[in-house]
């Protein structure tokens, strides 16, 4: 464990990229979730496999992408396939081992909103959109999603849902035949909520260093449940701040004056 002072939002990459297995094949999301798995594949999971929307397979960005079309993610890519071909034969053939998700809003049984912020004809927010993120959430075998938390991003209700997770919870999601098992995990700068294994609410497992569960429950817009057996997430190490800033820094200089 390290004596280094880290940010909630270090805090929150780095137990995200634990989660990454070593040889996934990982469907990545631009932000949070390309952060995430960068540092696991610098880390612990050298051979996953990135690949993202654009139809990059194999990717080993330098530097994060600003999108799904940065160059960098073509250019460090084992194969480039077309698009028709990333979803029919690969995510919608059930070859991707995990999907990594961000979210405007999420609800509590993980459905999720990048779409609009209000009413939808005449919202206050209109966010970036669904993309892929839709079929991610349906056809990949596990979803991880990660996002800050506050009561404006855990809802009651979604203003508008873009990617299904557990649906209204039980077996919603074999009700509609999704093949992925949906979101098993989301993880915030406060801590990390797991699915209920039979009513597939989400639950506080997991609270980061410094942080109390009545803090995540002030930020959670419903009433949240909290396992038995909580525990205290581990601190980020040495090695998993340094790579992380390094990355973030390399980042910082290439795209300086782009975004």
């Amino acid at each position: 464990m390290s004596d280094t002072a880290y940010t909630a939002d270090e805090m929150m990459t780095i137990a995200a990229a634990r989660m990454v297995r070593n040889g996934a094949t990982l469907f990545v999301g631009i932000g949070l979730p390309s952060a995430a798995a960068n540092l696991a594949r610098l880390t612990h999971a050298p051979d996953t496999v990135l690949i993202y929307e654009s139809g990059t397979i194999g990717s080993r960005p330098r530097v994060l992408p600003l999108s799904i079309g940065d160059g960098e993610l073509a250019e460090t890519a084992d194969a480039v396939v077309s698009v028709p071909e990333m979803f029919a034969y690969w995510l919608q053939g059930g070859r991707i081992d995990l999907g990594f998700l961000g979210a405007a809003q999420i609800d509590r049984f993980a459905n999720i909103n990048t779409t609009v912020i209000g009413d939808y004809r005449k919202p206050s927010t209109r966010l970036p959109g669904a993309g892929g993120a839709p079929e991610i959430a349906a056809s990949c075998k596990e979803v991880l999603i990660t996002l800050r938390q506050n009561p404006r991003a855990f809802v009651e209700t979604l203003d508008f849902v873009t990617s299904a997770g557990h649906l209204d919870g039980g077996d919603g999601r074999d009700r509609l035949r999704l093949p992925g098992k949906g979101p098993t995990a989301v993880i915030t700068d406060l801590g990390i909520m797991t699915p209920d294994p039979v009513t597939k609410e989400l639950t506080l497992t997991s609270i980061h260093p410094g942080v109390d569960v009545e803090q995540v429950k002030k930020a959670t817009g419903w009433p949240l449940k909290v396992s038995g057996s909580l525990k205290t997430t581990e601190p980020p190490t040495d090695r998993e701040l340094g790579v992380l800033r390094d990355l973030q820094e390399r980042t910082a200089l290439a795209h300086a004056g782009q975004a």
